[in-house]
Parts: C-alpha cells; sequence; structure tokens
C-alpha cells in the first residue's frame, strides 16, 4: 500500500529538531519529499498513499502536513477491471517548504575576483549558463496573482546570484541559491505552459546543484535538494527506463546527503520514498531487495524521530505493497514474514500514523482499509520467550516460548494453563484470566524508560530485547531478528504516543 503523494523539503542549511513545521516561503505539494534536506515524505503511487518529500528546507526541520487521499485500484482503473483487486494506499508526500539562504550582503572585492582560479573561458562559459537560467527564469508567469508576485521575487533573487557569479564564478552558495531559486520556479510554472517546461526548469537547477557540488563536496543541503529535483523530472516520465535511471540517481545523491548529515530523518525518508518508486519499475527480481532497503530507511528515520508520522506512515504503506506483491506471486518462504503478518504489520504503522496525526484524512482513509487487519483489541500480538517470573536469568531450559500481546496500556504475558487462560504478574503470582487487572504481569507504557536489541551473552538463542523500566530491566527473546524490529517498533510508537497525549485516539482504534 504505498502512499500517493510524494515531496521533499529544501534543505538551506537550517537543521531545526522539533517536528517538520513548513519553513518561509514553503510550497505544499503532494510527492515525495522533494527539494530540502532529509526530512519529510513522498508521493505515493494509486495505492495507500504515501507522505510526500519536502522541498526547500532543512532535511532536519518538519513540515506541515498535506492531505493525500486513499485511493484504490477500483478507483484507479477502468470499471472493467477486476472488482476484486484490493485497494491501494497512497503514499504521503506532504508540504514542500522553500528556504533560500541569505546571501551575503556585500559580494567579494575587484582584489578576490582577480585571484580566482577560474580561466576567462570557465568564467565565459559560466556567463552563457547564467543568461540561459536567467533567460529561463524570467519567462515564468504564475498560474494567478500570488504566482505572479511570488515569481518576481524569483527573478530579483536570480539577479543577485548571477551578479555574485560574474564576481566570482567558485561561489557555491550562490550556486546553491540559484538552483533553489530554478527549482521553486518549476513549482510556478502554470500547467498549460510548454515554454518555459517545468522539466527545462529542473533540468537547469540539476546543473547548478552538480557545479555547487564539485566545488563543495560537503554541501549536503545540495544534494539533497537536488536529489528532489532528479525525483520530480523522474515522476514526469512515467516507468520509463529513463526514469529508472533517474530514481537510481535520485537514490544515489539521497545517500550521499546522508552521508553527510546522517542525522536526518527528514532524507532517510525520502530515500525510501524513491527506492519505493524504484522499486515499481525495475525487474522482479531486483525488486525486494529494493523494497526492503526502502524497509530500513524508513525504519531508520523513524528511529532518529519517533514521531515522524510521515516515515511511520511510508513504512505501513510499503510493507502493505509488500503483502500485496506476496499475495500476488503466491510465493511463500519460511524464512521471511507471511503475507498477513506483513498485513498486520502494516497495519500498526498506519495506526500508529493516524494516532499522531487523527486530523489528517490520508491516515483516516488508509486505516479504514487496513483496519481489519490490526489483532483487534490488542495492537500486537505474537510470541516471545520469556524466563520465570522473579528470575531474569535462569538457565536457558527455563525460559519458555509464551503469547504476548501489545495495546496502549502495556505489553502483557498470557499463559495458558488447563484451557484456563491466566496471567502471571512480576510477582510470579498466576492469577484467573477473569481478572483483568490481577492478570499477567504487565509492562506498562508509562513506566518504559527506553527499549533496545540486546546482545547479552546470558540470553538465549535468538533476538534478544531489554526493555528498561521504572522497576528494573525486563528481558525477553524474540524468535528472529525481524521479529525483534517489530517489537521494538510497536513498544517505541505507542510509548510516543502516550508522551504525545494521543492515547486515547489509539484506544479508539483497537477498542472499535
Amino acid at each position: 500500500m504505498p502512499e500517493t503523494t510524494e515531496e521533499s523539503e529544501l534543505h538551506n542549511g537550517h537543521q531545526p529538531q522539533a517536528e517538520p513545521e513548513p519553513e518561509p516561503e514553503s510550497k505544499a505539494e503532494s510527492q515525495p519529499e522533494s527539494k530540502t534536506e532529509p526530512g519529510t515524505e513522498n508521493k505515493p503511487e494509486e495505492a495507500l498513499k504515501v507522505e510526500p518529500v519536502v522541498t526547500g528546507a532543512d532535511p532536519n526541520t518538519k513540515e506541515e502536513d498535506k492531505e493525500s487521499s486513499i485511493q484504490s485500484n477500483d478507483a484507479a482503473k477502468p470499471s472493467s477491471t477486476d472488482q476484486n483487486a484490493r485497494p491501494q494506499l497512497r503514499k504521503d508526500e506532504g508540504n514542500r517548504t522553500f528556504t533560500m539562504r541569505e546571501l551575503l550582503t556585500e559580494f567579494k572585492s575587484d582584489e578576490e575576483e582577480a585571484g580566482s582560479p577560474y580561466s576567462r573561458e570557465s568564467t565565459q562559459r559560466q556567463s552563457n549558463q547564467n543568461s540561459a537560467a536567467m533567460e529561463l527564469v524570467s519567462s515564468v508567469t504564475g498560474a494567478d496573482e500570488e504566482g505572479q508576485s511570488r515569481q518576481r521575487v524569483l527573478v530579483y533573487a536570480a539577479k543577485r546570484y548571477a551578479a555574485a557569479l560574474e564576481k566570482k564564478p567558485e561561489d557555491y552558495d550562490a550556486l546553491y541559491n540559484w538552483a533553489l531559486v530554478l527549482q521553486e520556479s518549476a513549482d510556478n510554472v502554470s500547467p498549460d505552459s510548454t515554454s518555459p517546461s517545468k522539466d527545462d526548469l529542473l533540468e537547469e537547477a540539476c546543473k547548478k546543484y552538480n557545479d555547487a557540488t564539485r566545488l563543495c563536496p560537503t554541501l549536503h543541503d545540495a544534494f539533497y535538494n537536488w536529489a528532489i529535483a532528479i525525483s520530480d523530472r523522474a515522476k514526469m516520465r512515467g516507468r520509463t527506463k529513463e526514469a529508472e535511471e533517474l530514481w537510481e540517481e535520485a537514490t544515489k545523491n539521497y545517500e550521499k546527503a546522508v552521508q553527510l548529515n546522517w542525522n536526518s530523518p527528514q532524507a532517510l525518508n525520502n530515500w525510501g520514498l524513491a527506492l519505493q518508486e524504484l522499486s515499481a519499475i525495475v525487474s522482479a527480481r531486483e525488486k525486494q531487495k529494493i523494497v526492503k532497503t526502502a524497509i530500513s530507511k524508513f525504519r531508520a528515520a523513524i528511529r532518529l524521530q519517533f514521531d515522524f508520522h510521515r516515515a511511520i506512515y511510508n513504512l505501513g504503506t510499503v510493507l502493505y505493497a509488500l503483502a500485496e506483491d506476496s499475495v500476488q506471486t503466491g510465493t511463500t518462504n519460511p524464512k521471511e514474514m507471511s503475507s498477513n503478518e506483513l498485513y498486520s504489520q502494516s497495519a500498526i504503522y498506519i495506526a500508529a500514523a493516524h494516532a499522531l496525526k487523527p486530523n489528517y484524512s490520508v491516515y483516516s482513509s488508509a486505516l479504514k482499509l487496513v483496519h481489519s487487519m490490526l489483532p483487534l483489541p490488542h495492537l500486537k500480538d505474537g510470541y516471545l520467550t520469556a524466563p520465570p517470573v522473579g528470575n531474569t536469568f535462569p538457565p536457558h531450559s527455563d525460559w519458555k516460548r509464551t503469547e504476548f500481546f501489545l495495546n496502549q496500556e502495556a505489553l502483557q504475558q498470557v499463559i495458558k494453563v488447563e484451557q484456563k487462560q491466566v496471567s502471571r504478574s512480576l510477582s510470579g503470582r498466576i492469577v484467573d484470566a477473569g481478572n483483568m487487572d490481577k492478570k499477567t504481569i504487565r509492562v506498562y507504557i508509562p513506566d518504559i524508560i527506553s527499549v533496545s536489541a540486546s546482545a547479552d551473552l546470558t540470553l538465549p538463542p535468538g533476538a534478544g530485547l531489554c526493555i528498561n523500566t521504572t522497576s528494573g530491566q525486563v528481558f525477553l527473546v524474540a524468535d528472529s531478528w525481524e521479529s525483534l524490529d517489530g517489537w521494538l517498533d510497536a513498544l517505541r510508537l505507542v510509548y510516543t504516543i502516550y508522551a504525545r497525549r494521543k492515547t486515547d485516539v489509539l484506544a479508539g482504534i483497537i477498542a472499535t
């Protein structure tokens, strides 16, 4: 279930740490995160919508949400299509934020210019390129009065950057900012315009980003926004070989942006969206590997920012799409999660995104599609190997694989004895399941301090899980590392929802 609106944020060097809020002069669009440094969402295809990418803002800033509706295969295809096809989730791309760096008020002196390593030929070539770019920007007419006013500001900014480059061709800040102007102008092109076209402006912006990063290879904002511009060009080409090449180029630039600025959830989210788009074009043999890589990027984004609802939702859509592929191909691998497990995992992330952003229609629509896939009245259930109560590190033979479930209140162990369901508390008492309050020992969500994978060598074989609480540590073992990832994410998400005071929303989701 892919999300459908993809957009990227353009980064300008600022790296806020709160939720992504639109940067000054921001622009909303439904696309994967585009012009900004890593840190926002993308646009999905006709299926579960994908959170879009943001452009023109810092990858580490949070952006405003833009709705992307959930669409179904039936809606996207002629009436003659198979009526049994599952609806798909659209990617949620979010808003595009645009913020240019302030150009230094004083340009370089003539003496500095004289010492420039650029030859006259190089300077002349740069001047010709500047003229072509200036002509493109100047010929853009906005679709409405607001767009026209916006374009006048962009033309003025372009003239300043052109003047700066005339004085010093190696001014990578001016090149970077001019690329942003071109990218923003592309978004300002009226839908029916053919001269200049949006693609012409984006192509010119890519050239400026290339020049800027050649002069300053550590300019991570430029790599991020460059990737967004390439992604926008790829979207115009459908599922063609040229589009595939552009998506591959975009993923490489997102990778470079993350290498230079690893602490950017937006860049990771956009990277995941680009990989998700690429997976829809490549051969079936390559697809699964690319999808798994996309999952890892979304998960990494969430672990940098637990309440990053766009990445949470996008992870849900890619898992949904993976489940759909599994059903359609009919392939099963004992080492892989089943389609039912994938659907259930997908529903967990979409439910969490909705709980964090309950008024966002994209998430509400997607939740209606996957709600029945949750293990109601719980958010998650499954098996974990646990030690006897009261003995944290007993002999391995004393650990038992038992059922657990997670809801908005706690992680709880369930034990069945003589066909009578009972719960075991941390104190070791076993109580009749009819008494829910005394039933199992629960790890209450408000008591959790941290959750992490554990490499403690005293644990039984498997994927160790450590839950650090106000009452001490609780050690459990998951069946596999993939299963452990699901438990870790679920626990972190439920705690984040509690910390954001949205527990009542989650309770409403799993109670219905």
